[in-house]
């Protein structure tokens, strides 16, 4: 298994879990009006939260050649292949620059470890982190993932990648291109039923009466509307 197949199968475990829940219909002209506005908006933001979106989104943080290193780096974590784009594609880097501002504890980590392997990258290779070929780039994030006794001294850039890393998988499973695409999730959806297995009803020494199975488990029907007579009995 190779390493984005182990990252999407880590995804995967968590999705597993999920339950979509339908949504109530509102009974209220009011309940009625909140609905359509939410659905307008794409989500529903109370006023507070709208107003620390508009001021999240209004500010800038990373610079433009942090950008530009977050780019390299989240595309080298999860590259584009025959299932979906990248996590540079998918838009990791905004997503990043967003989460910092909105969690301000993140800012000095990320803006730290940018510093510090861009840094790391001019004392090997005399270029900033963005500017090496692939081989180069690979080098170092294989030493700062998995760093040996002997390469304590980029221990801030091990613990560096981990964020970095974890960021990039949460932005990019939380974006279309990792949800529709490289996880191929459809959503739920109904399933057939047609009844008890054959052999746990032998076991049983049960069966269905033929009627109420032509009525309730013929699969051919599922999406006919039920008609009931004037007794209360299904037709």
């Amino acid at each position: 298994m190779d390493r984005r197949e182990h990252l999407r199968t880590l995804v995967l475990a968590g999705l597993a879990g999920t339950v979509l829940l339908p949504a109530c219909s509102p009974q209220s002209a009011e309940e009625k009006g909140q609905a359509e506005a939410q659905a307008t908006e794409g989500y529903g933001r109370t006023p507070k939260e709208k107003a620390h979106d508009e001021r999240i989104l209004s500010e800038t943080y990373f610079t433009p050649a942090e950008m530009k290193t977050l780019g390299v780096l989240c595309a080298i974590i999860i590259p584009a292949d025959e299932r979906s784009g990248s996590a540079l594609e998918a838009g990791v880097p905004d997503f990043m620059e967003f989460i910092v501002k909105d969690i301000p504890d993140l800012q000095l980590p990320m803006r730290g470890g940018l510093a510090w392997l861009d840094n790391h990258s001019r004392k090997s290779f005399n270029a900033g982190f963005s500017d090496l070929n692939a081989e180069q780039q690979t080098s170092i994030l294989d030493a700062i993932a998995y760093p040996t006794e002997d390469e304590k001294d980029q221990t801030p850039g091990h613990t560096f990648f981990n964020l970095a890393r974890f960021l990039t998988m949460t932005g990019f499973y939380t974006s279309q291109i990792g949800v529709m695409e490289d996880l191929q999730f459809t959503g739920n959806y109904a399933n057939v039923w047609d009844g008890v297995p054959e052999d746990v009803l032998a076991a049983y020494e049960v069966d269905y009466d033929p009627e109420w199975t032509a009525k309730c488990l013929d699969v051919s029907t599922r999406n006919d509307v039920a008609a009931w007579d004037d007794q209360g009995n299904l037709i």
